[in-house]
């Protein structure tokens, strides 16, 4: 009995132990199960938070795209007004100049009948006038128009020898009145593309949204770029475009330069304009500058003043004519260069005369007064001789020619625009000049060889290192720039470099 006791109580235990373990493992499920609804709603809670925020900033977004729209519409709005204003402006003064127009004619037809009344009135008293006449002179109008023929027949054939003299005079004037007006015909026909093409310049864009940034907000940037490079910038219609309008080529290139780089670098507004501005003024003034040593030492002539080179640069933004004047300038020199070698004058000087000819130019748009008369001036100012002035003054028949320079530098000007690109002496002049560097060089002792290279401005040579030591290639450097300077004309400064160098030679066999 105690055994069965004893199984049954075992059995008991074992049966309230698993249902305890059943409980717990109840009790640890739904606790489980209640964390997992606590981190799913977490979850979800986080899910809408991060769904409210993404719709919030493409709210955000949406709206901030909805005011750039209306302010874009409104800035277009306020352009299409602007422009009825000036269109409504327009039609008034059209209206005005046609009430005026009708008043004038009125006025001109009263004054016409009114005319046509005193003509009348004229012929009735003159032939009341003639009537009396014939009464008192007691000859009919035929016989006093017979007797005056005849003593005016006596009179003119006295007076026709002069009257012949003075005929040909007038008609020499009428011609020259006629020549000009043809000429200024032909001007003003071709003065309508001419003046297009030398004063408007064109600046591609990348799209036309680069339009937008270029006018800046209210129009500031565009503002701040016409007041710094004093241009004129129309944006208008034409597709991916920009035109730069403006009668000074210099401040016209500084507008494009500048306007050029502010497209590629992006950043546009007044602070960085005026930066670019004034680089590319820099830029445009050192390229004025070489531009004027180049055409010096094309030309061969030197000592010329910094100040006239610096305004000979300048005149490769001028035209005249539809010719560059610094082109121009140049072909004039060796057309006068040439022209003195075959009179046996002084080449070089004819040259020198020639190339300055028209340096007046430069400068005519700031100073009154002849493009001769200044540019004589300029060259007196900067230490030209007195036969230089002259016939910069006289190419034109300003002053009177007080050399044969004079004659002859007017005569290349009027060949050089007659014929424009005579330039063939350009590169024999420098190969000649290249030639007589090295020759100079190598007629010393000691050189082994010479080479002429930086466009002639550098001379380096070759010594023998056994014949010439150290000490003596500093002495020959100096001897050749003397010699270099005494029997050539250039412009500038030429280097003179001596190299000396030792070389050990062996072969391995």
């Amino acid at each position: 009995m105690l055994g069965l006791l004893l199984a049954v109580a075992v059995v008991w235990y074992r049966r309230k132990q698993r249902q305890i373990q059943l409980e717990l493992a109840q009790n640890t499920a739904a606790r489980i199960l209640e964390e997992a609804k606590k981190e799913a709603s977490a979850v979800k809670k986080e899910a809408e938070i991060q769904a409210r925020d993404g719709m919030l900033q493409a709210k955000l977004e949406f709206e901030k795209e909805v005011r750039e729209m209306r302010r874009e519409l409104q800035s277009l709005e306020r352009r299409l007004i602007s422009r009825e204003e000036s269109l409504d402006k327009r039609v008034e003064a059209l209206e005005k100049r046609e009430t005026e127009l009708g008043r004038r004619e009125a006025g001109v037809n009263a004054r016409e009948k009114s005319t046509e009344e005193k003509a009348a009135e004229c012929t009735r008293l003159a032939q009341e006038a003639r009537r009396q006449s014939e009464q008192v002179a007691g000859m009919t109008r035929e016989e006093a128009k017979r007797n005056l023929v005849e003593q005016m027949v006596g009179e003119a054939k006295h007076e026709s020898a002069k009257r012949i003299r003075v005929i040909e005079e007038e008609a020499k004037e009428e011609a020259a009145r006629r020549g000009q007006k043809i000429v200024a015909l032909a001007i003003e026909r071709l003065a309508g593309d001419f003046v297009a093409e030398r004063t408007v310049t064109v600046v591609s864009l990348p799209n036309d949204e680069m339009k937008g940034r270029i006018i800046g907000r209210e129009g500031r940037n565009i503002r701040a770029l016409e007041a710094a490079t004093g241009i004129d910038l129309i944006v208008d219609d034409t597709p991916e475009a920009v035109i730069i309008s403006g009668h000074n080529p210099i401040r016209r290139e500084i507008a494009r330069l500048s306007l050029e780089k502010l497209i590629s670098d992006g950043r546009i507004h007044p602070g960085r304009i005026e930066e670019v501005v004034r680089k590319a003024e820099q830029e445009i003034e050192d390229a004025i500058r070489e531009a004027g040593q180049k055409a010096v030492f094309d030309v061969g002539v030197h000592g010329i003043h910094p100040e006239l080179i610096r305004l000979l640069g300048r005149l490769k933004f001028r035209y005249s004519y539809a010719q560059n004047v610094l082109l121009h300038s140049i072909e004039a020199a060796f057309i006068c260069g040439m022209m003195a070698a075959e009179l046996g004058l002084n080449e070089k000087q004819a040259r020198r005369a020639a190339l300055l000819h028209d340096i007046g130019k430069a400068v005519d748009h700031e100073v009154e007064g002849s493009h001769a008369i200044i540019g004589a001036e300029l060259a007196r100012k900067y230490g030209e001789s007195p036969k230089i002035v002259n016939a910069i003054a006289a190419h034109h028949e300003d002053v009177k020619a007080e050399t044969i320079l004079a004659p002859l530098v007017d005569a290349a000007d009027a060949l050089s625009g007659a014929r424009p690109g005579a330039r063939r002496e350009m590169v024999e002049t420098y190969v000649r000049r290249l030639e007589e560097l090295e020759r100079i060089s190598n007629s010393f002792k000691g050189v082994e060889k010479s080479y002429a290279v930086q466009a002639g401005r550098e001379i380096r040579i070759i010594v023998q290192y056994d014949t010439v030591t150290d000490e003596e290639a500093g002495l020959m450097a100096r001897e050749i720039a003397r010699k270099i300077e005494s029997e050539m004309t250039y412009p500038g400064q030429i280097k003179v470099t001596v190299i000396r160098e030792v070389r050990a030679v062996e072969y391995a066999r």
